[in-house]
């Protein structure tokens, strides 16, 4: 007996003294990477942690709020203080067709097989220095739509992104809006923010009561708010963006809606950034060219061959592909896109993909007026 409690004790000696060795060197390494080697590392550093789920519990073992805060403030978009003039975009869109119909009577040919299946759909691959992507371009609007769980709870699950595909009989889709995921351990069943699903206003449960900073003293400073940055297509199939809550969703006619952002394109106006823009993350985003057509853009992240992009990047590209107006989705391990039953842009989640509460879908280019929406009992 006292020879077994003697190994049981050695045995627990070395597992505590092993698990004190990869905290102390963790923390060295956390502190490195905090303070060096250079300050725009640092910069990029802070910003993706504090984007991720878990990473603000092991920033804040090594920096203050103050410094924190500090950090992000030097690091973020400038949320616009306005909502998308579907009236201009209605002349955006006129003059666009205008300039097509005389470039083709004028003879000049558009760019050739970008479609090659006549299915609607384009699919461009993106890449920039720290990530890669797939930008989806759906040629009518009318077939994007908001496709959502039957019901929400706080206990309840969501369906991942393949399922809620299927569940409405689409084609493709790009995961949707904000919802509870405390430290990342969220089971996608109750979202936060709007939710409109084919004209039916599903949620308005904005996060009303939240951290917005501290005091001079590290004390956390609460705020309340009634609406968060929304998205949204109305029923003239324009995309509108904009800081609005459920009733006002309403009032502009918006058929299908969720809640993140923050925006990064408004009225033809790209949004303004300080530093490097954010973090390095998987992102997800949706826009619209001035012709009408919808941009559904997914970066890859945390991987050795897509780190992920910042806001900024999310603007350039944007920009790059004529989005008129667009906004930033739930992005990290929620990213995802699927096109003709294949995941073409991978999450980054090791365990499996997320279950979430709402995604933009893709109807069938020969269903492009209703959807195909069956209940989740009966998926």
């Amino acid at each position: 007996m006292k020879v077994f409690l003697k190994i049981l004790g050695g045995f627990f000696l070395y597992l505590i003294s092993t698990l004190l060795i990869v905290l102390v060197g963790f923390y060295g390494g956390l502190k490195i990477a905090v303070n060096g080697p250079s300050d725009h590392f640092r910069q990029i550093f802070v910003s993706s942690m504090m984007e991720s789920s878990a990473g603000p519990i092991a920033i804040r073992m090594v920096l203050t709020d103050a410094e924190i805060n500090e950090i992000l403030a030097n690091n973020k978009t400038i949320e616009f203080d306005q909502i998308t003039d579907t009236s201009l975009i209605e002349q955006m869109r006129a003059d666009a067709e205008a300039a097509a119909a005389a470039a083709q009577q004028a003879g000049i040919d558009a760019e050739t097989n970008l479609d090659p299946d006549g299915d609607g759909i384009e699919l461009h691959e993106i890449s920039g220095p720290m990530y890669h992507g797939m930008m989806m371009i759906v040629y009518d609007p009318s077939r994007v739509i908001c496709a959502t769980i039957d019901n929400y709870t706080h206990s309840g699950a969501g369906m991942t992104l393949e399922q809620l595909i299927d569940k409405y009989g689409a084609v493709a889709g790009i995961n949707g809006g904000q919802y509870e995921d405390e430290s990342g351990l969220g089971i996608g069943g109750w979202p936060i923010g709007v939710v409109m699903s084919e004209g039916v206003l599903r949620a308005d449960n904005a996060d009303t009561y939240y951290e917005a900073g501290t005091d001079e003293n590290g004390d956390p400073i609460y705020e309340t708010r009634t609406s968060l940055p929304t998205v949204g297509f109305t029923q003239d199939d324009i995309l509108v963006v904009g800081t609005f809550g459920g009733s006002y969703a309403e009032g502009l006619g918006l058929r299908d809606a969720v809640s993140f952002g923050p925006a990064l394109i408004v009225n033809g106006v790209a949004a303004n950034y300080s530093g490097v823009g954010g973090g390095l993350n998987p992102r997800t985003a949706i826009g619209q060219r001035a012709d009408g057509a919808v941009l559904m853009l997914v970066i890859e992240g945390r991987r050795s061959t897509s780190m992920g992009a910042t806001m900024a990047d999310l603007i350039d590209i944007m920009v790059e592909y004529g989005a008129v107006n667009a906004f930033n989705l739930d992005g990290g391990m929620s990213s995802s896109m699927w096109y003709n039953g294949e995941e073409i842009v991978d999450n980054a989640n090791i365990r499996q993909d997320r279950a979430i509460p709402t995604a933009w879908v893709v109807l069938p280019l020969d269903d492009s007026s209703a959807s195909t929406e069956v209940t989740d009992e009966e998926t």
